[in-house]
């Protein structure tokens, strides 16, 4: 059941791709997108269905949706070049992250902290935002939660031995 609900995550994004973006066909599918990440996991976890194929899978779709929502949103914003340079900082901390997290403890780690999890809803409520909240507002906010979130995800892969495996 949860591998089903994952699948739909991907299926919405692929309908994304065929609405105009901000189109109320867009948000509905940006939400029920959104719900079926929200819900997977836990659904596999009660009915003790989890596995390594469907971990693989919810990252496959988180990755399809992010690429598919970025294509689609990035192509009608004017972004300002200081909110690429925050993104481009910000992921150099989290491949530093990842690398340094390597060297230390001999294996891929990731860290699901509050901060992380944070940033994943400031991140997915950004394109709700946009129709009534300038991006350099909510992209500076976003930005912020983000850098501190990957600052702290660093910190703790360093010094603390009690990380999650990929």
């Amino acid at each position: 059941m949860a591998n089903i609900i994952t699948g739909c995550r991907i299926l919405c994004s692929v309908l994304i791709l065929a609405v105009q973006v901000f189109s109320p066909q867009f948000y509905f599918l940006y939400l029920v997108a959104g719900f079926t990440d929200m819900i997977d996991g836990t659904v596999a976890r009660k009915t003790n269905t989890a596995s390594e194929f469907g971990a693989r899978l919810d990252t496959a779709a988180d990755a399809v949706f992010v690429l598919v929502c970025m294509a689609k949103i990035l192509s009608v914003l004017s972004v300002p070049a200081w909110l690429y340079i925050c993104v481009s900082v910000i992921a150099a901390i989290k491949i530093y992250n990842i690398i340094s997290g390597y060297i230390v403890q001999r294996r891929l780690i990731s860290k699901h902290t509050i901060m992380n999890k944070f940033t994943g809803a400031v991140l997915f409520a950004l394109p709700l935002t946009l129709p009534v909240i300038d991006l350099k507002y909510s992209g500076a906010f976003t930005c912020a939660v983000a850098l501190i979130a990957a600052v702290h995800e660093g910190y703790l892969v360093k010094f603390d031995n009690r990380s999650f495996h990929i």
